[in-house]
């Protein structure tokens, strides 16, 4: 979702809102990759854009105009 918005409007989203779930897999994922990668994990964001957590409005990026898009499938 990121690079699509990115690519398409040419902004950073204004924010992701993930679930406490979410966050604790993302914090997960990013130990993994970090074995690749030796940049260090600020668990506050993501390549600049503010994470929020929120078990009430959970899974989604705000645009950057302010539309939320949903980062889990349906089926998930």
């Amino acid at each position: 979702m990121f690079s699509d918005h990115l690519s398409t409007t040419g902004a950073y989203p204004e924010k992701f809102i993930l679930s406490t779930g979410l966050h604790r897999q993302y914090l997960r994922d990013w130990v993994r990759m970090r074995q690749l990668v030796t940049t260090r994990i600020d668990p506050t964001n993501h390549m600049g854009v503010p994470i929020e957590i929120s078990d009430i409005t959970p899974n989604v990026m705000v645009a950057a105009d302010g539309a939320e898009v949903s980062l889990v499938s349906p089926e998930a």
